[in-house]
């Protein structure tokens, strides 16, 4: 290596330095306990007002539900629900139930087009004029019932040539004729 060339540096952060949504820090003071992440204050507020509304339901129990409100507090400071935090995941099955059952195009709720009535008609047409009978199916029709249509029409044609379908095959009907014209 030359001297020119400088040192490759990788720097890898943690995801509390790429999302840093915590309250109660400010530059290097922070709140005691804290700081506190908002899963973590909305349980200390609803819980702790929900505590104080039913005292009398759960004062005979002592200190045991205030213990389980702060040990809740404690409890939902990192959870993750794969790999997102729970009020960020919530928000995201509350969007998911909002969406419509079609998906979206563009933007706009995809819905599947109204059914329209299928209409049509049909026109009979007076029966037509058959085509005259020829002298060789006069003859087989009077030798009766015993040749086939199949044969009838083989003896009608007579043997017919075939002829080439495919590219291929013409070239090579060309090439078998004495070559290319």
């Amino acid at each position: 290596m030359s001297a020119a060339t400088g040192v490759r540096t990788g720097r890898f952060y943690t995801a509390a330095r790429r999302h840093p949504w915590v309250l109660g820090k400010v530059a290097d003071w922070r709140i005691p306990l804290g700081p506190f992440t908002p899963a973590q204050i909305i349980l200390a507020v609803v819980g702790g007002f929900l505590l104080i509304k039913t005292i009398p339901w759960w004062s005979w129990m002592g200190p045991v539900p205030i213990a389980g409100w702060l040990l809740g507090i404690w409890g939902v400071r990192r959870p993750r629900i794969k790999g997102r935090a729970p009020l960020q995941a919530a928000l995201g099955w509350l969007l998911l139930c909002w969406q419509p059952h079609g998906g979206r195009i563009g933007g706009r709720a995809a819905r599947d087009r109204a059914a329209q009535p299928l209409v049509g008609g049909f026109v009979l047409e007076g029966a037509s004029q058959a085509p005259p009978i020829s002298p060789v199916q006069r003859r087989s029709r009077a030798q009766g019932p015993a040749r086939s249509r199949l044969a009838e029409r083989a003896a009608d044609a007579g043997p017919e040539p075939v002829r080439p379908v495919s590219g291929v095959q013409q070239l090579l009907a060309r090439a078998g004729q004495g070559g290319a014209q």
